[in-house]
């Protein structure tokens, strides 16, 4: 696995909590994560904008997150980074208040009832995030379903994170250009099919 994956078989799992600017990327910039990265489309095409800050994508299949990480050498994209985790264990990997800024794109909607607590949305993560998200750090959601929308949006403003933005229909609305020309590929796919892309930003409120 190439040098910018951590994962649980290498020396250095688990070894920059707290200390992800001053000993991985040697800088003090904002840090921003991808979750549920996949091929880490996001972390890769936010890095070719913003050479300010630093990428983490971060996602359980080794494979998706080899292709990303060779696109970032391949690139020389050294402000990203990849971490192979499963998503529950997210704040044992960062310390509080050590990340600016969060992205959800196209996880899985996880439409059975049952799987409600596996929702990337569901309390259980909004306080994962909050925890590991500074004060007023934000929080992004891109999706084509349309009842996981609904269901996030229910999530984050009973768990007290303002909707800074809301949209059902992406590409037409007014916030188009924030989300800066990237699209998954799930998100091609889907959008090519018809469907609407929703989006939403949420504010982690707390105290700083």
């Amino acid at each position: 696995m190439l040098d910018n994956v951590i994962q649980s078989t290498k020396e250095n799992f688990g070894a920059y909590i707290g200390r992800w600017r001053t000993d991985y990327f040697k800088n003090s910039n904002p840090i921003v994560l991808e979750l549920g990265c996949g091929k880490g489309e996001y972390s890769n095409g936010l890095a070719r904008l913003f050479p300010e800050k630093n990428f983490i994508g971060i996602d359980i299949k080794g494979d998706r997150l080899a292709s990303g990480a060779l696109v970032a050498k391949n690139e020389g994209l050294e402000h990203v980074a990849f971490l192979r985790i499963m998503m529950q264990f997210i704040d044992e990997h960062f310390e509080e208040n050590e990340v600016d800024e969060i992205w959800i794109t196209f996880p899985d909607p996880r439409p059975k009832d049952r799987d409600e607590k596996k929702r990337l949305t569901n309390p259980f993560y909004l306080a994962k995030y909050r925890k590991i998200l500074k004060p007023g750090g934000i929080l992004h959601l891109k999706t084509d379903a349309e009842a996981f929308f609904d269901f996030s949006k229910e999530m984050l403003t009973s768990q007290d994170w303002p909707l800074l933005v809301s949209t059902r229909d992406l590409y037409q609305s007014e916030w188009n250009d924030d989300h800066f020309g990237i699209k998954t590929r799930f998100e091609t796919i889907f959008y090519n099919k018809g469907f609407s892309i929703h989006y939403l930003r949420a504010e982690n409120k707390k105290e700083a």
